[in-house]
């Protein structure tokens, strides 16, 4: 039984992850794929993210207290930039270095001054050194709760010395991002996303005389903790996802394929509005891609909707 839960499950939650001597590659998860899935835009969007920090202020729960170290990881903004370059396969946003800007104007100013000392430029060459990519949209927000034991529990039996337990614990991390235009400094949008993460234990006991005089004591059990940065980066996945179909309903940014965006859109929409849970719209996003392409008819091809899909002598 324990044998089968060391698998990514659908939920992207590893129940007992198992061990190895050899470094690996983390499998992917649910919200990878589903940044993955984005059709391709109409063009990209460059992009900057300065930071995307812990504003929590909380530190690591443990039985004695609370430690020194963190709640969570405090490379948010390095996992936020691996879910932008996800997002359509690296096809929805251009995203330009700002986390360590410092170190990246030190060293196009060593180029700059090496050419002048070595090759006699008084000037930037454009072609060597050229300018550097700007953005028009900020990506900000961070990490602003993280809730200890949201939720407890556990059961246990025991007879004539034979017993045996199992106990539950999660938490919950929150995470905040919005877009903000550099051209007028507007909020264009903004979403939250949350995950849990879950910690269990399973164990038994026995305490029973076999013998006159020989008493038998075995205990046997197993914690498994879910990685507070696997659950970290689902959350922040999940708010990129929420980020580009918001764009979209917006009008801020469009599918260059609209018919291709829809469903996921219209799916979106469906579970931001609390008509379907995130388990419901994966189960349907499953069936959706299993199906097998739809068959129309000449007179069953629907009107066209948009101005752009127009023939230039209809406009």
């Amino acid at each position: 039984m324990l044998g089968g839960c060391t698998t990514l499950g659908a939920s992207g939650r590893d129940l007992l992850p198992s061990t190895s001597s050899m470094a690996i590659y983390p499998a992917k998860t649910q919200t990878q794929h589903l940044l993955e899935a984005i059709p391709a835009p109409t063009r990209a969007v460059a992009v900057a993210v300065y930071g995307f920090t812990d504003q929590t202020g909380q530190f690591k729960p443990s039985e004695q207290g609370q430690t020194l170290s963190r709640a969570v990881t405090q490379g948010g903004a390095s996992i936020l930039v691996k879910a932008l370059q996800d997002v359509g396969n690296r096809q929805w946003f251009t995203i330009v270095e700002r986390e360590s800007l410092k170190n990246l104007l030190n060293e196009r100013q060593i180029i700059r001054e090496m050419r002048e000392r070595y090759l006699g430029e008084t000037s930037v060459n454009a072609q060597a050194l050229p300018s550097m990519l700007f953005a028009g949209v900020l990506l900000e927000g961070g990490i602003i709760g993280y809730d200890s034991n949201t939720v407890t529990g556990g059961a246990g039996a025991g007879f004539l010395g034979i017993s045996a337990r199992s106990e539950y614990r999660q938490d919950t991390v929150t995470v905040y991002l919005r877009a903000v235009s550099v051209r007028t400094g507007e909020v264009l949008t903004s979403v939250t996303a949350s995950k849990t993460i879950a910690s269990k234990s399973i164990g038994g006991n026995a305490f029973k005389f076999v013998g006159f005089k020989e008493l038998l004591e075995a205990e046997a059990g197993v914690t498994t903790n879910e990685p507070d940065q696997l659950a970290l980066q689902q959350a922040i996945e999940k708010a990129v996802y929420g980020l580009v179909m918001e764009g979209v309903d917006l009008k801020l940014w469009e599918f260059s394929d609209a018919k291709a965006g829809w469903p996921l859109l219209w799916r979106y929409r469906q579970e931001r509005d609390g008509v379907f849970d995130a388990g419901q719209v994966r189960d349907a996003m499953k069936r959706a891609a299993a199906a097998p392409p739809e068959k129309r008819s000449p007179r069953n091809v629907p009107p066209i909707e948009s101005a752009r899909e127009v023939p230039t002598a209809t406009r």
